[in-house]
């Protein structure tokens, strides 16, 4: 046993979030489609996606990134996959933020978007 002991439908629960996780990963890739890139510079011919999960969150990747690697994490219990989660999440809010920056630079309309949707979950 790690630091935390879940009742059985938690362990179930965090099952339940980490594919929750998985499937948002998969969507916003594939809605992402020809604008995805491994680096933070946005492509010369890339466009601004704000629709489908994006109209719900800037991030979806990062986002069923955190969602799966948490609900795993509680699925576990291992305390160093909580570690892991926290971690990730520091990165990819940091790492979001700078992309964010290049972002701007390329699309004006970005700010506005910015404001009318959540960094990585919505409503939160």
């Amino acid at each position: 046993m790690g630091w935390f002991d879940f009742p059985n439908f938690l362990n179930y629960l965090g099952l339940l979030i980490a594919i929750a996780g998985l499937i948002i990963l998969v969507l916003a890739l594939l809605q992402l489609n020809k604008n995805i890139s491994p680096f933070p510079t946005p492509k010369a011919n890339s466009e601004l996606v704000t629709n489908g999960l994006y109209s719900w969150m800037r991030h979806p990747i990062y986002s069923g990134i955190l969602l799966f690697v948490f609900g795993y994490a509680i699925y576990s219990q291992i305390e160093f996959r909580f570690l892991i989660s926290v971690a990730l999440l520091f990165l990819f809010y940091f790492k979001s933020s700078y992309e964010e920056k290049l972002l701007k630079e390329k699309f004006p309309d970005y700010t506005n978007y910015q404001h009318q949707t959540r960094r990585f979950f919505p409503f939160i």
